[in-house]
Protein backbone atom coordinates (compact mmCIF):
# COMPACT_ATOMS: atom_id res chain seq x y z
CA UNK A 1 0.00 0.00 0.00
CA UNK A 2 1.53 3.31 -1.02
CA UNK A 3 -1.11 5.65 0.45
CA UNK A 4 -2.97 6.73 -2.69
CA UNK A 5 -6.46 8.19 -2.15
CA UNK A 6 -8.05 5.09 -3.70
CA UNK A 7 -6.29 2.79 -1.25
CA UNK A 8 -7.47 4.92 1.67
CA UNK A 9 -11.09 4.53 0.56
CA UNK A 10 -11.39 8.00 -1.00
CA UNK A 11 -12.46 8.29 -4.62
CA UNK A 12 -9.75 10.03 -6.59
CA UNK A 13 -10.89 13.20 -8.29
CA UNK A 14 -9.21 14.85 -11.19
CA UNK A 15 -9.59 18.62 -10.90
CA UNK A 16 -10.01 20.32 -14.27
CA UNK A 17 -10.37 23.89 -12.96
CA UNK A 18 -14.18 23.83 -12.89
CA UNK A 19 -16.38 23.45 -9.88
CA UNK A 20 -19.55 22.92 -11.91
CA UNK A 21 -20.06 20.30 -14.57
CA UNK A 22 -20.81 21.62 -18.04
CA UNK A 23 -23.72 20.10 -19.93
CA UNK A 24 -23.48 19.74 -23.72
CA UNK A 25 -26.37 21.96 -24.75
CA UNK A 26 -27.06 24.15 -27.78
CA UNK A 27 -28.73 27.33 -26.61
CA UNK A 28 -29.30 30.21 -29.04
CA UNK A 29 -27.70 33.38 -27.68
CA UNK A 30 -26.76 36.88 -28.75
CA UNK A 31 -23.17 37.86 -27.96
CA UNK A 32 -22.05 41.45 -28.12
CA UNK A 33 -19.27 43.64 -26.88
CA UNK A 34 -20.27 45.83 -23.95
CA UNK A 35 -18.33 48.62 -25.70
CA UNK A 36 -20.03 48.07 -29.10
CA UNK A 37 -23.55 46.79 -28.30
CA UNK A 38 -24.77 47.31 -31.89
CA UNK A 39 -22.30 44.70 -33.16
CA UNK A 40 -24.41 41.73 -32.06
CA UNK A 41 -23.89 38.13 -33.20
CA UNK A 42 -26.52 35.39 -32.96
CA UNK A 43 -24.86 32.05 -32.20
CA UNK A 44 -25.15 28.84 -30.17
CA UNK A 45 -23.57 27.51 -27.02
CA UNK A 46 -21.73 24.18 -27.12
CA UNK A 47 -21.97 23.56 -23.39
CA UNK A 48 -23.36 25.38 -20.37
CA UNK A 49 -23.34 25.50 -16.58
CA UNK A 50 -25.03 27.97 -14.22
CA UNK A 51 -21.88 30.13 -14.14
CA UNK A 52 -20.26 29.51 -17.54
CA UNK A 53 -20.65 28.53 -21.17
CA UNK A 54 -18.72 27.76 -24.31
CA UNK A 55 -19.98 29.54 -27.42
CA UNK A 56 -19.01 29.46 -31.07
CA UNK A 57 -18.45 32.89 -32.55
CA UNK A 58 -17.08 34.53 -35.69
CA UNK A 59 -15.15 37.10 -33.68
CA UNK A 60 -11.78 36.74 -31.97
CA UNK A 61 -12.22 37.59 -28.30
CA UNK A 62 -9.35 38.27 -25.92
CA UNK A 63 -9.18 36.74 -22.44
CA UNK A 64 -10.48 39.26 -19.93
CA UNK A 65 -12.88 40.96 -22.38
CA UNK A 66 -16.39 41.37 -21.01
CA UNK A 67 -19.11 40.60 -23.56
CA UNK A 68 -22.84 40.65 -22.90
CA UNK A 69 -24.57 37.32 -23.52
CA UNK A 70 -28.32 37.18 -23.98
CA UNK A 71 -29.96 33.73 -24.09
CA UNK A 72 -32.94 33.77 -26.43
CA UNK A 73 -34.84 31.84 -23.74
CA UNK A 74 -36.14 34.98 -22.04
CA UNK A 75 -33.16 35.71 -19.82
CA UNK A 76 -31.79 39.22 -19.47
CA UNK A 77 -28.38 40.12 -20.93
CA UNK A 78 -25.67 38.59 -18.76
CA UNK A 79 -22.26 40.21 -18.31
CA UNK A 80 -19.54 37.62 -18.89
CA UNK A 81 -15.76 37.41 -18.86
CA UNK A 82 -13.78 35.66 -21.61
CA UNK A 83 -11.62 32.91 -20.12
CA UNK A 84 -10.23 31.59 -23.42
CA UNK A 85 -10.70 31.91 -27.17
CA UNK A 86 -9.51 29.13 -29.50
CA UNK A 87 -9.84 28.72 -33.26
CA UNK A 88 -12.55 26.28 -34.29
CA UNK A 89 -12.40 24.09 -37.36
CA UNK A 90 -14.79 26.23 -39.42
CA UNK A 91 -12.90 29.53 -39.34
CA UNK A 92 -14.66 30.79 -36.21
CA UNK A 93 -13.71 30.63 -32.56
CA UNK A 94 -14.72 28.67 -29.48
CA UNK A 95 -14.98 31.02 -26.53
CA UNK A 96 -15.07 30.01 -22.87
CA UNK A 97 -17.17 32.42 -20.81
CA UNK A 98 -17.58 32.85 -17.09
CA UNK A 99 -20.58 34.63 -15.56
CA UNK A 100 -19.29 36.30 -12.40
CA UNK A 101 -22.68 37.58 -11.25
CA UNK A 102 -25.78 35.51 -10.71
CA UNK A 103 -26.36 32.10 -12.21
CA UNK A 104 -27.89 31.73 -15.67
CA UNK A 105 -30.95 29.57 -16.36
CA UNK A 106 -30.40 27.84 -19.67
CA UNK A 107 -33.03 26.45 -21.97
CA UNK A 108 -32.03 24.59 -25.09
CA UNK A 109 -31.52 21.17 -26.50
CA UNK A 110 -28.76 18.60 -25.89
CA UNK A 111 -25.86 18.67 -28.34
CA UNK A 112 -25.32 15.39 -30.01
Amino acid sequence: MNGTPQEKGHPQRLFDGRIEKRLPMAVPVYVTSAKEPRDMEKTLTQNVSPHGARVVTKRLWRPGEEPLVTPLTGEFPQPARVVYCRPSGNGGFCVGLKFPGRSVKWGGWPVG
